[in-house]
């Protein structure tokens, strides 16, 4: 309890705020990281929960225990009412060791796992943005593990190991580092108590109660031609995210025996065609797992 989190001391820096880093990490908070998927609020009435106007940043996502999770973690308060006595580099530390700014160790729902392998000034950008949030001010209860991860959570916390983004040029590592941001395999590998199952990787069927009853659950995005998407197309991948692009996308009401999904396809869809495709040729490099998934269910 005393030797862990193992932390260094966070960096003693003050972040320019540049309109370039601004709309950088505007870009990153919303369309790729998706930070504000989790820490903001979401209408679960209309599909893929839009972010309801006015909570953006304001935190209060719980993922617990009927979600797989050993314990119940809620996703914090980012907006500068919560954030304004932080420093740049305790922010930074947060986001890319796991590390907050008393100490205290956080469950990797918030995938700093995967923030720490990118790129440092990325990561800078999505403060500057950070930074400019409209304060909200809004109390967020405090994340409790259960045993034993109340102990096993204080190992977690990680260096990060920063990493220089690829020339998008180079499509497999530049995908693979979108991929990464994205932390699409935390949602798309079947977990058990807070911890992938092996062999499972981005094969789906991550279950996600939805509150009315349903479940619904992670698609496999192995190339695998049966269960897959190795017979999806460039153009069928890129065209699905797009088409719920915030530009022309109008989220409509799910009806009562409808379904509904947890897929943060209004953040996701503003992400652009080239880097969606990045990301698509990546996904065809990674292995192959059959894993038919039965998405829906009441």
């Amino acid at each position: 309890m005393f030797a862990f989190p193992k932390q260094e001391k966070p960096e003693s820096i003050t972040i320019e705020r540049t309109s370039a880093r601004w709309e950088r990490g505007r870009y990153l908070a919303n369309a790729v990281a998706a930070c504000m998927d989790c820490h903001s609020q979401r209408d679960w009435n209309l599909y893929a929960g839009p972010i309801v106007p006015g909570s953006l940043g304001a935190g209060g996502e719980e993922f617990n225990q009927k979600l797989g999770f050993p314990g119940k973690y809620f996703a914090p308060n980012i907006t500068p009412d919560s954030l304004g006595d932080w420093t740049d580099g305790e922010i930074k530390r947060a986001i890319t060791t796991g590390v907050s700014k008393n100490g205290r160790p956080l469950f990797p729902v918030m995938p700093y796992l995967n923030y720490g392998k990118m790129d440092s000034e990325d990561i800078d950008s999505i403060i500057v943005y950070l930074r400019s949030l409209e304060p909200i001010k809004k109390e967020i209860p405090q994340s409790e593990s259960d045993f034993p991860m109340n102990l096993i959570i204080r190992t977690i916390p990680t260096k990060a190991n920063f990493t220089q983004i690829p020339k998008p040029s180079d499509r497999l590592e530049y995908g693979k580092y979108l991929f990464t941001a994205a932390s699409c395999a935390d949602c798309h590998t079947k977990q058990e108590k807070g911890k992938p199952i092996e062999g499972m990787e981005l094969a789906g069927g991550f279950e996600f109660p939805m509150g009315d009853g349903s479940v619904v659950r992670s698609s496999n995005i192995t190339p695998d031609r049966e269960t897959g998407i190795g017979n999806w197309s460039e153009d069928r991948f890129v065209n699905l995210f797009k088409s719920f692009d915030s530009k022309t996308y109008k989220p409509h009401v799910v009806e009562k025996e409808g379904y509904n999904t947890i897929m943060p396809w209004g953040m996701y869809g503003n992400m652009t065609k080239e880097d969606l495709s990045a990301i698509f040729a990546y996904l065809q490099t990674v292995k192959p797992i059959r894993n038919e998934v039965i998405r829906f269910s009441k």
